[in-house]
């Protein structure tokens, strides 16, 4: 019978000293990771496009004081950064819109201009939304991924709509699932909160938060977590929609501050 002999001393420091690396390149993939950029900075409120309409949405949001770590190798770097992209939608019932995003784009440090993929997405909610005292729905959307803007090439959220309207103060949740189509324990959970005070049809001033705890089935310590508060200002014109926001990170994990801006109208004039 073959005896297994311990390893010699010097094999077995490079095994702890190769295992010490991988512990520590996992740690900070993981603090990393916790973050990633994104095109769209918006949390829904079930109110879709009259059906046979069309209606676009034009997202920006650039990045004065951000991560200077991508979230991969490769990534883009958060910090000084502008992405966003058009987003195309079109009512087919009046509980059901389809959309799709087009161009994603990106302008940062190391990587310059770049197209970043595109997205589609369905969205499902109950009809009349905004004359509602409860309403829900829920998004599913497709994306396909430049190398990088995501690890993986193909990804999806899953984005459940729920919420109030009480009085002039309306409280919406969306908790988020991202998926890179592995396995179902790795669906990372990123919800978002809205509370919006509606001063007038034209003016209304909201608080956002955007959080990202990390995949369901192992939540990342608090100071690794994403959450960033926003202070925002929704400006209802005959032209054009405006919603324009300020954003501040809460953790290490988080960008310090984003600045947002969404233009909307109805294309049916």
């Amino acid at each position: 019978m073959k005896r297994h002999c311990p390893p010699k001393a010097p094999f077995a420091i490079t095994i702890v000293r190769l295992a010490a690396a991988l512990l520590f390149a996992d740690a900070v993939w993981l603090e990393a990771n916790a973050y990633a950029q994104t095109d769209e900075i918006q949390v829904y409120d079930a109110v879709i496009a009259e059906p046979g309409k069309f209606d676009l949405t034009l997202h920006n949001n650039f990045t004065p004081i951000g991560l200077k770590t991508p979230a991969f190798p490769g990534a883009i770097i958060p910090d000084k950064s502008l992405n966003g992209v058009p987003e195309f939608g079109y009512g087919i019932k009046d509980w059901w819109e389809g959309g799709l995003y087009l161009p994603l784009y990106s302008v940062s440090k190391g990587h310059g201009a770049t197209l970043d993929g595109f997205k589609l997405r369905s969205l499902f909610v109950s009809p009349n939304a905004a004359d509602r005292a409860f309403f829900y729905g829920i998004n599913f959307e497709y994306s396909v991924n430049a190398r990088y803007w995501e690890v993986s090439r193909f990804s999806s959220e899953v984005r459940p709509i729920i919420g109030t309207h009480l009085g002039k103060w309306d409280i919406i949740v969306n908790p988020i699932l991202d998926t890179e189509y592995t396995r179902f324990k790795d669906l990372e959970f990123a919800p978002c909160v809205r509370v919006a005070y509606r001063q007038s049809k034209a003016w209304i001033f909201a608080v956002e938060e955007y959080a990202d705890f990390g995949s369901i089935s192992r939540f990342q310590p608090s100071n690794q977590q994403s959450h960033q508060l926003f202070g925002v200002v929704d400006w209802n014109t005959k032209l054009v929609n405006i919603e324009a926001g300020v954003g501040f990170g809460l953790t290490s994990a988080t960008d310090r501050l984003t600045i947002k801006l969404m233009l909307s109208r109805d294309l049916s004039w």
